[in-house]
């Protein structure tokens, strides 16, 4: 917090909870490109938490609106600060349960389950980098 020295008034940062979800099928897991990417990598599918939701119903709504799937197994996996400018990103594992991918050609322009072999390493720095080595390592 910040605080005025001439007044007292108390300035608490304002923090936006984002989630990001590793969603596996079988051995492969679910990966989209981004219309915001300036690349052509794929990676995880993440969103903001909207006021009133839970952050188990943001992984929900994030996966049906961006990709059209339903998911189950909705396990916390860890989290990461995201200052950029002001977020805390909150990371998921999950199982498809059903539907086909349907992406929204907004934010997302194609998705498409990748297997371990598929998919590149990436560095180590962000939490979806650690739900993909996550994925990666565990077999199970």
């Amino acid at each position: 917090m910040l605080k005025c020295p001439n007044c007292g008034h108390l300035n608490y940062t304002r923090i936006a909870p984002a989630i990001i979800v590793a969603i596996k099928r079988e051995d492969k897991v679910l990966m989209a490109y981004h219309s915001y990417y300036k690349t052509n990598d794929y990676s995880l599918i993440a969103g903001f938490v909207e006021a009133g939701e839970t952050l188990e119903e943001a992984v929900r709504r994030e996966v049906k609106e961006e990709v059209g799937l339903n998911i189950k197994n909705i396990k916390y996996f860890g989290s990461q600060s995201w200052p950029f400018p002001n977020s805390l990103m909150v990371g998921f594992t999950a199982e498809y349960e059903s539907g086909e991918i349907k992406v929204d050609n907004f934010e997302i322009l194609d998705a498409k389950w990748f297997s371990r072999d598929e998919i590149k390493r990436r560095s180590n720095i962000s939490i979806s980098s650690w739900l993909i080595d996550d994925f990666l390592n565990n077999k199970n």
